[in-house]
């Protein structure tokens, strides 16, 4: 090389919302591979922010000029016009604070409507300064016709298309907010030439996932339940959803979005149903609890009966589990027993 040192090329994040649960997990994984990292978020009630210096799985601040954290609503970040370029945005920005929130607080929730304008406003005016963006959808945009007692099916990308003249009805506030999210996404894409995926995740999880989501909370109260009275879950129980890994949830994304650029909405599931009740009864016999019997309780909500996504699009573009529900369950008891 003629004596002259390699240049390594920097690569610059930005993340909306990533002082919550998948954005911290972005961070982490950026992170840990020599990318720089700009956070921003305002830790906003019911978004599942946590301040950087409290994160308990991970240390941002131990990378030293490789984070910078701004306190800040994207809103109001969103005036501003981009000084440098970035590889990625991701926009991860939005009021969710699981299924107590979205049925209980809808016009909450529908502030997400007036952060994805804002946030594809801000990327048309500044998208010779961006490389390539990743937005969030929701398995919560799915018609929820298809996903009854006696009517459901595992949801394909293909059950969404704007271009059809009957757009079947999501789910609630939150729902028709990331309907608009992909299909403001899809104009960028289309009018604008502005590079980006979409993801409708499912039921992620993962350890330090806010207590307000089933999963962390039916683990910390399961190691709590000493009694022989019988454990209790939200709606029948016998409601299912599909749930993949954290883990799974930042690698899949990162290997899709290399090959998807077009504002095209791809799932990211395990392709399996599991109801409530059962995801309990794992939980309790990994914890040597077997016994225990498992009951809904019809005075909290329920949500849809069934919810789970097909894998043939993520199978295509080959991206395949890594974490089992297993192993996830175990990771999470050990997180909570350590913290």
């Amino acid at each position: 090389m003629n004596g002259k040192k390699l240049q390594v090329k920097k690569m610059n994040i930005l993340i909306f919302g990533g002082a919550g649960f998948v954005g911290r997990h972005y961070t982490e994984h950026f992170l840990k591979k020599g990318k720089i990292v700009y956070v921003i978020d305002n830790i906003a009630p019911l978004s599942g922010g946590v301040h950087p210096k409290k994160w308990k799985l991970f240390n941002p601040y131990q990378f030293k000029k490789k984070f910078k954290f701004v306190n800040q609503d994207c809103r109001r970040y969103f005036k501003k016009k981009l000084k440098k370029r970035y590889d990625f945005v991701i926009n991860l920005a939005a009021i969710v604070g699981g299924r107590e929130v979205i049925e209980n607080n809808p016009l909450a929730v529908a502030e997400d409507l007036e952060i994805d304008t804002a946030f594809w406003r801000w990327v048309v005016k500044n998208k010779k300064k961006i490389g390539h963006v990743i937005t969030y959808s929701s398995s919560a945009a799915y018609p929820i016709n298809l996903q009854k007692n006696k009517n459901y099916r595992l949801l394909k990308e293909s059950d969404i298309d704007f271009s059809k003249d009957n757009l079947g009805k999501p789910d609630l506030s939150y729902g028709w907010a990331k309907l608009n999210n992909e299909y403001l996404a899809s104009l960028a894409f289309k009018k604008y030439g502005i590079k980006n995926t979409i993801f409708r995740p499912f039921s992620g999880y993962g350890s330090d996932q806010d207590l307000n989501y089933p999963f962390p909370s039916i683990i910390k109260r399961a190691m709590n339940h000493k009694s022989k009275k019988d454990f209790v879950v939200w709606g029948s129980g016998h409601q299912m959803r599909d749930f993949i890994h954290i883990k799974d949830v930042i690698r899949g994304s990162l290997l899709i979005a290399k090959k998807i650029k077009n504002g095209k909405a791809i799932n990211l599931s395990s392709g399996k149903f599991l109801s409530f009740i059962s995801l309990s009864k794992r939980i309790l016999k990994i914890l040597g609890k077997k016994n225990l019997k498992v009951i809904g309780n019809s005075t909290k909500p329920e949500g849809v009966f069934a919810r789970a996504g097909s894998r043939s699009l993520q199978k295509k573009y080959n991206f395949e589990l890594k974490v089992s529900i297993d192993q996830g369950i175990k990771w999470a008891i050990n997180y909570f027993k350590s913290h």
